[in-house]
């Protein structure tokens, strides 16, 4: 007998147990439906990257792997300054709505960088964590003690900008609270010192800890995939017409891009020369080198924030800066290439 009334198959519902909750993101299996309330981003090993929205029918491609995103909004506190956890920020952020005027959604190159199969809020907090007090501890952001109404609007307005050119996410709501009630900050200090290994240890515990293949592969997939964003960024900034800050800033342009074919053309950790294998310590000094040009990354996305804030006088001002960080990642990039010419 033909089988003529056999039942459709249906894909189970996929398992997001957390999401919107713990987790910002999760995987999604082929053929699955993406929920109410959340939207699937879709990105390939070249980092191209696709939404669907709820209700679609998840259609992966062959190299694409598919995460289920909640929006949010999602609560947390940040401790802006590390040498005082008791100074904390109460924050509530969301993930940003698609922006018709961008080619790709910042969260959803977020996603194709950066994140592993599940994004946990834990871990993203701590991101932007991170990104905070750095801007802090280099003077671009300012929280001084007794804050004054117009210098906390000056705060959030750049730690906004911050977090939505970094991550692509908006916030909604940012409070100063003190922890010092919530947090036993003797055992975070006892934690912090057990943390640290005894000097003479010290060597032994980083070089176990660091694994180079895959620092040297997260952070080269950063920079391949993340550059052209900064580079457009750039691009677009509003400059004052003049002729001096025309050539100065076209000079970036070139100079960033040759960072960019740099990074796309970039050797084997592993490879000396072809077919000659590198020694495991200039593998580690490979990694190390790309893992600094990740930190200036970073740099240059929030270096972005603080140029989109700004008027052309402003973005004139920071190009000095951004020259120093496009030397940083012209140095380290060149300095992880040339370190098989130094050993040969």
């Amino acid at each position: 007998m033909l089988n003529l009334f056999t039942r459709p198959f249906r894909q189970p519902a996929p398992k997001l147990d957390g999401l919107g909750a713990g987790f910002i993101a999760l995987p999604l299996a082929k053929g699955c439906t993406v929920p109410a309330g959340s939207f699937a981003v879709l990105a390939n090993k070249d980092g191209h990257t696709r939404r669907l929205s709820e209700g679609a029918r998840v259609a992966i491609l062959d190299g694409e792997t598919a995460w289920c995103v909640h929006p949010g909004p999602y609560g947390c506190e940040l401790t802006p300054f590390a040498a005082a956890p008791e100074i904390g920020l109460r924050v509530r952020f969301a993930i940003d709505a698609p922006d018709p005027r961008e080619a790709q959604q910042r969260f959803d190159l977020f996603l194709a960088s950066e994140a592993a199969q599940q994004v946990a809020l834990e871990g993203f907090v701590m991101l932007l964590q991170s990104a905070l007090q750095r801007e802090l501890e280099q003077g671009n952001l300012n929280l001084p003690p007794c804050t004054s109404f117009e210098e906390w609007n000056a705060f959030r307005t750049g730690f906004n900008q911050l977090l939505y050119t970094r991550f692509g996410v908006m916030v909604d709501d940012c409070v100063p609270v003190d922890l010092g009630a919530s947090r036993d900050l003797a055992a975070l200090l006892m934690a912090r010192l057990a943390s640290q290994p005894a000097p003479a240890a010290a060597h032994t515990v980083q070089q176990t800890a660091f694994d180079p293949a895959l620092e040297d592969a997260k952070a080269l997939r950063r920079l391949f995939l993340e550059l052209p964003g900064v580079l457009c960024g750039l691009r677009l900034a509003l400059l004052p017409a003049d002729c001096a800050v025309f050539r100065r800033h076209q000079d970036l342009l070139r100079r960033l891009d040759l960072v960019s074919l740099s990074v796309g053309t970039m050797p084997a950790l592993e490879l000396a020369a072809p077919g000659q294998p590198l020694a495991l310590d200039q593998q580690r000094r490979r990694a190390r080198h790309s893992r600094r040009a990740a930190a200036a990354l970073d740099e240059a996305w929030a270096l972005l924030a603080r140029i989109k804030l700004g008027d052309a006088a402003l973005a004139a001002a920071l190009l000095g800066e951004a020259d120093r960080i496009v030397a940083n990642l012209e140095c380290d990039c060149a300095a992880r290439r040339d370190i098989a010419g130094e050993s040969a």
